[in-house]
């Protein structure tokens, strides 16, 4: 019986000691939405490295959400092959002096829908090598290869059969692309689908805010992925954000060029920020414990995301450094699709990934708005949404 009594009052203790230690345990982020934008499904780019066009198709499918439209699933595959053929000729147009990877930019999609039309993702799945996820470990090494072989070969000149060979690669990986096609009961062509949409292509511009260039002007955004040579418009960092709140004010997506190589992005807890140095960061400690602390052990604490911390005030020369550094690159495409706060009243914002619906908030993320002033590479928006005033000062209408 005392045996029994001691078993019952220590595994007592243990249930009390479990719950004062739930009790006290941080209570990490907490998120409000304040805003949001009508949103598709997320998607999952899986094993590939086409987060620029899982990321704009999303954005504009949420655009023709925002037009009336109805919800629709594009294909992006037919964007990734078409762009990968454009990339491919331009490579081999210039040596191989080209960054020749499956990486690109919002600009493509919107470049590829005008080129080459569109298709529901129904009809065009690009998924023609046995998985039923994008897997492009092989696909990427055969492209190549294959561009290589042809700028090297020995025969001094380049045949007419090289590019015959290329799609036939690209049709073999992706399939071959249909001419005409039925969808909900009638016939398109690629380009007429896409002239049936509620949403232009020429609709659509892209800002970004480096003092390298003059603002107010656009430039070819430097960074490796860019091949295709788009501009961007260049503003204030302050005119970027304002871009940035206008859009999602008036229901619109934003498509999001960053960096999430930062340690103060957490994947597992889908939250991105930018903290304040150690040093400078007691949230949720009195001065001298924190004092007490390694440097090692108050970056380890600020970084584990176990309660709100005070963050960087971000300022454009801050932005040049770091892009200038390489700290900044052109890492990730997402879609900004709201506005948040956390349980301090500090402003997030909410953003769509192409993970699949993995995560906390089943494929959203949130970011702080210090981190998207710091990290945004570049930005794509409806220009409906850009005030007359900076439309004025960048000469568009």
């Amino acid at each position: 019986m005392k045996r029994s009594i001691l078993l019952a009052a220590a595994l007592l203790g243990a249930v009390l000691t479990a719950a004062a230690q739930e009790a006290n345990k941080p209570e990490g982020y907490k998120f409000t939405d304040t805003k949001t934008v009508k949103t598709v499904p997320v998607t999952n780019q899986y094993k590939s490295g086409t987060c620029w066009c899982f990321s704009t198709v999303s954005f504009i499918e949420e655009e023709i959400l925002r037009a009336g439209g109805p919800e629709i699933k594009l294909s992006e595959m037919w964007i990734v092959r078409n762009i990968y053929f454009e990339k491919a000729v331009k490579y081999v147009r210039l040596h191989g002096s080209l960054n020749f990877a499956v990486g690109g930019a919002a600009h493509d999609v919107t470049h590829a829908i005008e080129k080459y039309g569109i298709v529901p993702r129904e009809v065009y799945k690009g998924l023609n090598y046995g998985t039923e996820m994008p897997e492009f470990g092989e696909i990427d090494e055969v492209l190549k290869a294959y561009v290589d072989a042809v700028i090297k070969n020995k025969n001094g000149k380049l045949t007419p059969a090289w590019q015959d060979g290329l799609n036939a690669i690209l049709d073999a990986y992706f399939g071959e692309r249909p001419e005409t096609f039925t969808y909900e009961g009638k016939e398109y062509t690629p380009h007429t689908f896409a002239e049936s949409l509620p949403v232009k292509m020429s609709d659509y511009i892209e800002f970004s805010s480096y003092t390298h260039h003059p603002f107010y002007s656009s430039f070819i955004i430097e960074v490796p992925d860019n091949w295709l040579w788009g501009e961007v418009y260049n503003v204030p960092l302050n005119e970027m954000m304002q871009v940035i709140d206008d859009a999602i004010a008036e229901g619109h997506p934003v498509a999001w060029g960053t960096d999430v190589s930062e340690k103060g992005f957490r994947g597992a807890k889908a939250i991105g920020i930018i903290p304040e140095e150690a040093e400078k960061n007691m949230v949720g400690s009195d001065a001298e414990r924190w004092g007490k602390l390694s440097s090692a052990e108050k970056e380890a604490q600020i970084y584990s995301l176990d309660q709100p911390v005070k963050e960087k005030t971000i300022t454009q020369e801050m932005r040049q450094t770091a892009y200038d550094n390489y700290e900044t690159t052109d890492d990730h495409g997402m879609v900004i699709v709201g506005t948040a706060v956390d349980q301090n009243g500090s402003p997030f914002y909410k953003v769509q990934n192409s993970w699949g619906d993995r995560g906390p908030y089943e494929g959203f993320y949130y970011f702080s708005r210090p981190f998207v002033e710091y990290k945004t590479m570049d930005i794509m928006v409806n220009k409906n949404v850009v005030s007359k005033e900076l439309l004025k000062k960048l000469g568009l209408k």
